[in-house]
């Protein structure tokens, strides 16, 4: 059980954690990787109302983004506490009514944004392996979007780039793609984070506004963190809330996994506030 300073610390963690998903969700409602944080907060308080209707808005936003299985299972959960809700009632109604036959996926949870269907190395043995022949660090996918998309040339592209070097500790935050395009004056910040929000899906996360886990972010080894500008920010029961500008970048993945040993949850974040962040962390 938890002294009485340890329960009132974790309590104001988790206000935190409720006021800064709130903003993120009243931006993004269909963003149900927030919303679910969201209600484990609600539920760890014992706020119960807040908590059925942060349900109630998960269930909403898949009906919206056409994944009624999961919506059904969502509104049954809610049942389940409280059988004669007549909103939930109504909504299974009418999703019922819907067409029958509908194909439902599940949100971009832990690293879901990576491609399906392709041959996933375990992440121990893409960490021993890995070289510039045969890591995957976002580089197709963003040639994808700011190449073949026309925002920039080939020529810009490969300038701006970085390969690292894995055999070697960075010693420094590894500026990310964008922030050497926009310091190159090719592609504002604003203008790429816009794009990879939209190709990606994943909610954005002001880290400047956000009082992260120090521990948490300590708990990834230097190297790692710094190599791919990525940064575990909070821990929420099984999962760790990873920041990244790089949204793409399978490796960082892996290395994250094998190290944290934890589900992880990606957010898109400015690579300006990002790098500010790592170095708080890392001194």
């Amino acid at each position: 059980m938890l002294s009485k300073p340890a329960a009132n610390a974790e309590d104001h963690q988790l206000l935190q954690t409720i006021e800064m998903f709130e903003v993120i969700t009243q931006s993004q409602p269909q963003d149900v990787q927030s919303l679910e944080i969201l209600k484990e907060a609600y539920a760890k308080l014992g706020r119960q109302k807040e908590f059925i209707e942060t349900s109630k808005r998960i269930a909403q936003a898949y009906v919206a983004m056409g994944q009624l299985s999961s919506a059904i299972l969502e509104y049954e959960g809610i049942l389940q506490r409280f059988p004669n809700d007549p909103d939930v009632q109504a909504a299974l109604t009418e999703i019922e009514g819907k067409a029958i036959n509908v194909s439902s996926s599940p949100p971009v949870f832990e690293t879901d944004f990576l491609t399906k269907g392709e041959e996933t190395p375990s992440a121990k043995g893409a960490r021993k392996s890995a070289s510039p022949a045969n890591y995957e660090d976002g580089r197709g996918s963003m040639q994808k979007i700011f190449v073949d998309g026309r925002e920039i040339t080939q020529s810009d592209f490969d300038l701006c780039w970085n390969s690292p070097n894995l055999d070697e500790p960075p010693g420094q935050v590894i500026e990310p793609f964008i922030q050497v395009l926009a310091d190159r004056a090719i592609v504002t910040l604003e203008k790429s984070l816009q794009l990879l929000a939209g190709h990606s899906k994943l909610g954005f996360l002001p880290l400047e506004k956000y009082d992260f886990d120090m521990d948490v972010a300590r708990s990834v080894p230097r190297d790692i963190c710094q190599r791919w500008c990525v940064l575990p920010v909070d821990r929420m029961s099984k999962a760790i809330l990873v920041a990244t500008s790089n949204p793409f970048n399978k490796q960082a993945a892996l290395d994250l996994e094998a190290a944290c040993k934890f589900r992880l949850l990606w957010y898109l974040a400015s690579p300006v506030e990002l790098t500010k962040a790592l170095r708080k962390v890392f001194r």
